[in-house]
Parts: structure tokens; sequence; C-alpha cells
């Protein structure tokens, strides 16, 4: 990556409101084979606070992009934007996007990571038996996949095309208009009458 552009500043804590904590940082980054990103970030040490994106700021079309899981691909570099939507059919994940979505710069291993984190939490959320069963299921098959064992399907579904799996084993394929306009895009729309 490229840095082009840093931008930083101490400001107001969006959570805590003390002044003259946070700490925000904006990079403009070139990524090969990507294009240019705003990464940003805030931290306080006054509460704790944390908060990063990345932003592409080229549009491209909407794409949908494919990989295999398997002890090979762990180590391909994805790029997520805030509008995309991952899924891991095999395994029964899907990820949308919401008001709150963040993009991130990662490897497939890191995405299971990010799975692996967010099934232990809805393992402690939800306490009924069907819940802790399937769970507990979905926790050993992303396991498996981070030792290398079995194979499974990376889906990455991208509205605005911001996305990336980098990878020549990756499949880069058009989304049909129907499935188009079935995709959550993470951004509130108003829609006149």
């Amino acid at each position: 990556m490229n840095e082009e552009e840093l931008n930083e500043m101490i400001i107001k804590c969006p959570v805590c409101s003390v002044e003259g904590k946070a700490k925000s940082i904006m990079k403009e980054l070139e990524i090969p084979h990507f294009g240019k990103v705003l990464e940003t970030s805030i931290q306080c040490p006054e509460c704790g606070f944390k908060h990063s994106d990345i932003i592409a700021l080229e549009q491209n079309d909407p794409a949908k992009y494919v990989l295999e899981i398997n002890k090979n691909t762990l180590t391909v570099r994805v790029v997520r934007s805030q509008s995309a939507t991952v899924s891991i059919p095999e395994v029964g994940i899907k990820v949308e996007p919401g008001p709150k979505s963040e993009g991130y710069v990662s490897n497939v291993e890191g995405i299971l990571n990010r799975f692996e984190d967010a099934t232990k939490k809805a393992l402690m959320l939800f306490d009924d038996e069907e819940s802790q069963i399937n769970g507990k299921n979905t926790l050993n098959q992303i396991q498996e996949l981070k030792k290398g064992n079995g194979t499974a399907t990376l889906i990455i579904l991208d509205p605005f095309g911001q996305s990336k799996i980098v990878s020549d084993s990756a499949e880069i394929l058009e989304i049909p208009e129907e499935e188009l306009n079935e995709l959550k895009t993470g951004f509130s729309h108003i829609e006149d009458s």
C-alpha cells in the first residue's frame, strides 16, 4: 500500500464527549489491484472507544467475488467495503451490511476469525438447546477451515464493486439484476411517495 495523504487531529470524543482527547486519523491509500481508499480511525484514551473504517473512493460495477476456502487460500488478501455482504453458505453464515458496517482489509483467515468471534457471542446470547447445537456446529466448521481441513466457499456480494478478493483463484461474476435489487447496502434510503 502506498500512503498518499495523512490527516491527523485531536477531537471531541463522539462517545464520552470529552474535549481534546480522541485522536482521529484519515489516510488516503492506494491499494494495488484495488484502487484508492480512505482509511479512517478514531481512538479515545479516556473511554476506550475505537472505530475504524475503509471507504473506497472509486465506484465500480456491482460484483460477486467467489473463492474456495482451503488450506492454500487462508492467506489470500480480502478487501471488504462497508456495503458488501459476506457469506460462507456451507457453514450457514451470512453477514449483511447495516448502518454501523465497517470496511476492512484482511485475509481469508481473518474473515474466519471474525465469524468465529460472532458465533461465540451468539452462543452466549442464545441459550436454548437448538441455538447451542447449531452454534457449536458452526463454530466447529469454522475452526476446521482455519486448520486447513475441508473446503467451503467465500462469497462477497458488493453492489458498488468496492470489495475485492486479491487472488487469481477468485472468480469475479456479475450480480443478476433481481439479486442486486435484493442486496442490502447498509445505507438508509428515503423514497419519494
